[in-house]
């Protein structure tokens, strides 16, 4: 399994958010609504997955969840996709370095936003909620208990939840980028995702989906997903930006 040091991880970081910022507008869309449909398919994998759990089970349903989210995040990152979260630590680090102008950062975080939320929506309500992958029998049950656990977070604690979140995602983005093979690729996205997952923290891009899908099932409302929305949105950008981007940022870029 091919391995990368820090130093050279922090190079590809800046090259990475450099490559992102100057994606054209139209590339920049497809890409964020392709990385937002594929981080819902890897919640909805898990919504089925962890539904199907028996109940003698006890807990193990969210860490049989947690095992095959990662699915969306690989397909993100081995496939091709624009995934905000990634996005959160990759051209901050890349502007900390001067190669990113602060326009250049916000036009993209804008753009990508957007983009992964009509993917996301659009799983949502095409297979979740036309196709009946979320509105029947146990995943139905699964959709509202998870969609409840996030909602009923206050501001403060969905927000640090958020920052715990896209800590580990960016790390995940941050690692996988120095991968040298397939072995090396999956270990680096899987472990921290799937920590995240099993963890509990928020993710605003797979909250896209899952808090949509509460909704076209009767579960939730729109002014719902919007205060959820905010709080993980900050943390999440704070995750990426400072405590990925900021830390390795001040370690590594005065000796580049």
């Amino acid at each position: 399994m091919g391995y990368t040091k820090p130093e050279r991880l922090a190079e590809l970081a800046i090259l990475t958010g450099v490559k992102k910022a100057a994606l054209p507008l139209r590339s920049q869309a497809l890409l964020g609504f392709a990385a937002g449909a594929y981080i819902a398919l890897g919640y909805a994998l898990a919504i089925k997955a962890s539904a199907a759990v028996p109940e003698s089970w006890g807990g193990m349903n969210g860490l049989i969840g947690a095992a095959v989210f990662p699915l969306g995040l690989m397909l993100c990152l081995a496939a091709g996709g624009e995934l905000l979260t990634g996005n959160m630590m990759a051209v901050p680090f890349a502007a900390y370095a001067g190669r990113v102008s602060w326009r250049g950062w916000m036009a993209n975080w804008s753009v990508i936003t957007v983009g992964n939320f009509a993917g996301a929506l659009f799983v949502a309500y095409v297979f979740g909620h036309l196709g009946g992958l979320t509105e029947h029998g146990a995943a139905l049950a699964r959709t509202a208990v998870l969609a409840a656990s996030k909602l009923e977070e206050p501001f403060g604690v969905a927000f640090l939840s958020g920052i715990g979140c896209n800590w580990l995602v960016s790390l995940a983005v941050w690692m996988a980028g120095g991968s040298k093979d397939g072995a090396g690729f999956a270990a680096a996205v899987w472990f921290p995702t799937m920590a995240f997952v099993a963890l509990g923290f928020q993710h605003v891009v797979a909250n896209m989906f899952l808090i949509p899908a509460a909704i076209f099932a009767g579960q939730a409302d729109w002014l719902d997903w919007l205060r959820n929305f905010v709080p993980v949105y900050l943390g999440n950008a704070a995750g990426g930006a400072i405590f990925v981007g900021g830390l390795y940022g001040a370690v590594y870029l005065r000796r580049l």
